[in-house]
């Protein structure tokens, strides 16, 4: 069965990589904005499964994985920065607080009629920071495409005292260990 990411994001490529299956990325169609009042686990399930149902309509046949991150910091929504500024912002309010992170996952097939999506939690607590120690790092990794603007994966590790939640994985953008189970479920199997 063809296996579609539908996703131009290079992290979440890389991370689907891991499970050394054959896949290819498409770029979904989805409005990304927050509805009025919308809580960020179902900004993330509904984000997840829009992109997702965006490529499977037009490839039926295919099992399309969607995903999308939200982070929030006290009930206010954490994009991604773009720039030095915003993101010195983002990490100054961050710093010596707790950040949830939600992450959507939507597994789909139309023809199958198979659809599923879960949503990932995970909090990082952040050391806390000064002005100049932020700055440093933001030189150093750049991670202003990044929601939260840190790369857990990268330098930015040394911002946090703790990290809580099941998939690590999720905090990078595509949760692993909740996609190889909805793919068995799918019947595509990743250890087969």
């Amino acid at each position: 069965m063809d296996l579609i990411l539908a996703s131009t994001s290079p992290y979440r490529r890389a991370l689907l990589q891991r499970l050394q299956l054959p896949f290819r990325c498409l770029a979904p169609a989805a409005d990304e904005t927050p509805l009025p009042g919308e809580a960020p686990d179902a900004l993330a399930a509904r984000l997840a499964r829009s992109k997702a149902r965006s490529i499977a309509s037009t490839h039926p046949s295919s099992l399309v994985i969607g995903s999308d991150q939200v982070a929030s910091l006290d009930g206010i929504l954490l994009g991604k920065p773009g720039n030095h500024d915003n993101a010195r912002a983002q990490l100054l309010a961050s710093a010596g607080n707790a950040v949830q992170f939600f992450t959507g996952l939507t597994l789909c097939c139309g023809d199958a009629g198979f659809e599923a999506t879960v949503v990932e939690p995970f909090t990082v607590q952040f050391r806390r920071l000064d002005g100049a120690a932020i700055d440093n790092y933001l030189a150093r990794e750049q991670p202003f495409d990044c929601a939260g603007s840190f790369k857990c994966e990268g330098l930015g590790i040394a911002l946090f005292e703790r990290m809580a939640g099941d998939d690590p994985t999720s905090l990078e953008g595509l949760p692993l260990i909740a996609l190889t189970s909805l793919l068995e479920r799918a019947g595509y199997p990743v250890l087969a």
